[in-house]
């Protein structure tokens, strides 16, 4: 795979979404866990997806059990609570994993593109962040302490 749009994945509810329908988009792509210190981030991601999807602009969630066990739950289970409790309504996509022999090759390709910190590839916990452009290309990942808010500075 050699660009963002060339990977199918499956949402939350079991259909299968080719990237490619968000060509001409800033895609936020985000491994999220529910049971994490940072699960409050949902929050402020939903806010920038609110106030930018009308201008070219999507969030896309990936629920992660790899840290710390800290997203256990079903598919349903996820989305249930991140409706109830967030608000949610950017695309959520079925549980993946990020780092190993079992990463999704979305994932790879994504820490390839950009690394973090001194050139490492693996993602350090839930709630790291890609940014890709509306022409597919990564440009910036951001580490989990970074808020959302952060993020909208950098789509202004």
């Amino acid at each position: 795979m050699s660009k963002i749009y060339d990977f199918k994945l499956t949402d939350i509810t079991g259909q299968e979404t080719d990237l490619s329908a968000y060509k001409g988009k800033k895609i936020l792509i985000v491994n999220v866990a529910s049971k994490c210190g940072f699960t409050s981030q949902y929050k402020g991601l939903e806010e920038i997806y609110q106030k930018y999807k009308d201008n070219n602009f999507v969030v896309l969630g990936f629920p992660c059990n790899q840290f710390g066990a800290q997203e256990p739950g079903s598919e349903e289970e996820i989305s249930k609570f991140c409706e109830i409790n967030f608000g949610v309504t950017f695309p959520l996509f079925s549980k993946v994993d990020v780092n190993g022999d079992n990463a999704n090759p979305l994932f790879e390709y994504l820490k390839s593109e950009a690394p973090g910190l001194l050139g490492s590839k693996a993602i350090k916990w839930n709630f790291t962040k890609f940014l890709i452009d509306e022409n597919g290309k990564v440009l910036k990942r951001y580490a989990p302490n970074d808020k959302p808010e952060l993020i909208a500075k950098d789509l202004e």
